[in-house]
């Protein structure tokens, strides 16, 4: 099958396929007289692994890893499972994070009247307290004007 069609039957746009094979991911796919790749269903298979293992948050290089262990039949399951459990601590790490954010943003929108009033604690705190720097009026006037 053609590079589209191998798109439609994984899942994975054309444009990530070529740049799975580049980076090595997959095999250099086969390619007609004419120049276009041909992929079979086993690069499919392996595309759709690598779709859904970036659908979990897996990064490139582990990929290679899971692919690596998925296409080793004398695979030690503690291998699979160590990555499973290292992207599992870096995705609760993320989670964390973001919650952080979350807590600060939703404590400067509660601090912040919301009104016609210029201050801001959103804005403070983006700004670290500082004040920016005077904008012209005429700058001021188009900003008022697009938004």
């Amino acid at each position: 099958m053609n590079i589209g069609e191998a798109a439609r039957a994984s899942g994975v746009s054309a444009k990530m396929i070529r740049y799975y094979e580049s980076v090595g991911l997959i095999p250099a796919a086969g390619r007609t007289a004419a120049g276009y790749r041909v992929y079979s269903q086993t690069e499919v298979q392996i595309l759709r692994f690598i779709r859904r293992a970036r659908d979990l948050g897996f990064a490139v290089p582990r990929i290679e890893e899971l692919l690596a262990l998925w296409q080793d039949r004398g695979r030690h399951s503690a291998d699979v499972k160590r990555l499973a459990t290292e992207q599992i601590e870096g995705l609760q790490s993320r989670v964390q994070e973001m919650q952080a954010m979350i807590d600060t943003l939703r404590h400067l929108a509660d601090a912040c009247c919301g009104d016609d009033r210029p201050d801001c604690p959103i804005l403070s705190d983006l700004g670290q307290g500082q004040p920016p720097a005077p904008v012209p009026r005429l700058a001021r006037a188009r900003l008022r004007a697009s938004g």
